[in-house]
């Protein structure tokens, strides 16, 4: 089967193509800004250069937050249009499991995106299963967070929220990717199941946008 991954959630756009165990494609571009006017044309170059065809994808992954508000449903979005037009599935993954399965590393990893704020998105995973649900949590409060959970011996801090928690974290091992390999982001949702990893955002605080008042 073919599986199309596609993530806009952090500070790159991302999508790569998976055939079973051939990687077709993989295309990463870093970006702050500017998902929605890029993510198309991408994947068209993309898949043109791998001489790909949209017909033959079988399965469509996407990371689902938490992350840029704006970004995440950019690839939300675009990921079940095209779902829908192809007639496939469209699965959600979470991008801070996709970092953890992104880091180098066996033992306990940390999945730790920069959430601004003074705040990082956490989530502890070992051997691919998540010991906790994804959180928000304030920089102050992250070493009682970690002492709560085991605390930094023996640990893999994966994601641009790694150097924020250096400090604090000691002797963890630090891995700062910017995003997902979105390979392995792609390998994820192959197995992963449509009835249980819904293509819904994942967010944990309100949006920094205010209505005027």
């Amino acid at each position: 089967m073919k599986v199309l991954a596609i993530d806009t959630c952090l500070d790159a756009c991302q999508a790569a193509l998976v055939d079973h165990d051939a990687v077709v494609f993989s295309r990463a571009e870093p970006m702050h800004r500017g998902h929605q006017e890029r993510l198309a044309p991408m994947l068209a170059e993309a898949m043109d250069q791998a001489g790909a065809d949209f017909a033959g994808i079988g399965r469509i992954g996407v990371t689902v937050g938490p992350g840029s508000f704006t970004g995440l449903r950019v690839g939300l979005a675009f990921a079940k249009g095209l779902a829908i037009a192809l007639g496939v599935p469209c699965v959600g993954i979470g991008v801070l499991e996709a970092l953890a399965a992104s880091a180098d590393c066996g033992g306990r990893v940390l999945a730790a995106v920069d959430a601004k704020r003074s705040q990082a998105y956490l989530q502890l995973f070992q051997a691919g299963r998540a010991l906790c649900g994804a959180e928000a949590v304030l920089l102050d409060d992250a070493p009682g967070w970690l002492a709560r959970r085991g605390g930094p011996a023996g640990l893999t801090i994966v994601g641009s929220g790694a150097p924020l928690l250096a400090p604090m974290a000691a002797p963890a091992r630090l891995e700062p990717l910017s995003g997902p390999d979105p390979v392995l982001l792609a390998r994820l949702a192959a197995f992963a199941d449509p009835a249980s990893a819904p293509p819904r955002p994942v967010y944990l605080r309100a949006p920094d946008a205010r209505l005027p008042a």
